[in-house]
């Protein structure tokens, strides 16, 4: 049996189109300047966590199906009197994926989940941290194909964090966008099956 894993698809497209496009683009030294992507961070912040322990269980289990991976439940650091917390008690949900699990989510996000969203018009640009770094807040997890409606307990939303090691917000917007996420405005790049451009 041959235990060679393939490498995840956008991961290739990184390699051989994105990296020295990139290169060209910002005149980079070497390779290892140019910014990639390093972790993608999933959260949902869940305030009624700590009465609904049914809801929790369901949201861990549908941020699993959507990622592969099982995620952490956050909890509350400090008491505040005013929301009924106490430290301890669990407020959402946390994953974080990297190498081929962020690669192969990124893929399925592009392709297969934000063509589902309805009236898309593309990813607003505005959505930088100032340090390479590019959040976007999902209303309802229901455009994952992974989740099945009839067993949604309650529509939630999430915040998908991509974390690049780009040191300014134009290096991090050329990385996504050559990796293909569709910015409004702009024709996005579609990756082919070998990993170039189709």
């Amino acid at each position: 049996m041959n235990d060679t894993k393939m490498k995840p698809r956008l991961q290739t497209h990184y390699e051989e189109y994105v990296l020295p496009r990139l290169i060209e683009t910002f005149g980079y030294r070497n390779r290892y300047q140019a910014p990639k992507l390093e972790k993608v961070v999933i959260n949902v912040g869940l305030g009624e966590a700590p009465k609904n322990a049914k809801l929790l269980e369901s949201v861990v289990q549908e941020i699993a199906d959507i990622t592969g991976q099982k995620p952490v439940v956050t909890r509350a650091r400090k008491a505040i009197s005013n929301f009924g917390l106490r430290a301890g008690m669990p407020i959402g949900v946390k994953v974080t994926l990297r190498r081929e699990r962020m690669y192969e989510f990124l893929d399925r996000f592009i392709n297969v989940t934000l063509p589902r969203v309805r009236d898309f018009r593309g990813l607003p640009t505005r959505s930088f941290d100032g340090r390479g770094n590019y959040t976007l807040g999902l209303k309802e997890q229901i455009i994952f194909p992974e989740i099945e409606y009839d067993k949604v307990q309650k529509i939630h939303g999430m915040d998908i964090v991509f974390c690049t090691t780009a040191e300014r917000d134009d290096e991090a917007l050329a990385l996504l966008r050559e990796m293909g996420m569709p910015f409004r405005g702009e024709t996005p790049v579609v990756v082919g099956a070998t990993g170039g451009q189709a």
